[in-house]
């Protein structure tokens, strides 16, 4: 799988060489589900990492009601080696 992820990433630089931008997103689209599925990791998984760099870049905006101010939430994802 690891091989088809390195060519994957070929065919992605290839693309954008060439000014295939659209195509080349298609193909980030699958690098990303592969990788995902190499680590184990839930489409829930990155739903909750998406929020929390949104969160981060605007704490206001997805504040969770439950947490008083100054309290932080416990992490969503597992670290994978």
């Amino acid at each position: 799988m690891f091989a088809v992820l390195a060519s994957l990433e070929q065919c992605r630089a290839a693309l954008v060489a060439t000014g295939n931008r659209e195509s080349a997103h298609l193909i980030s689209v699958a690098i990303l589900d592969l990788r995902m599925k190499l680590n184990r990791l839930s489409e829930d998984d990155l739903k909750s990492l998406c929020d929390e760099m949104v969160q981060a870049d605007n704490p206001d905006k997805l504040r969770d009601p439950k947490l008083q101010p100054g309290q932080r939430r416990q992490p969503l994802l597992r670290v994978v080696k």
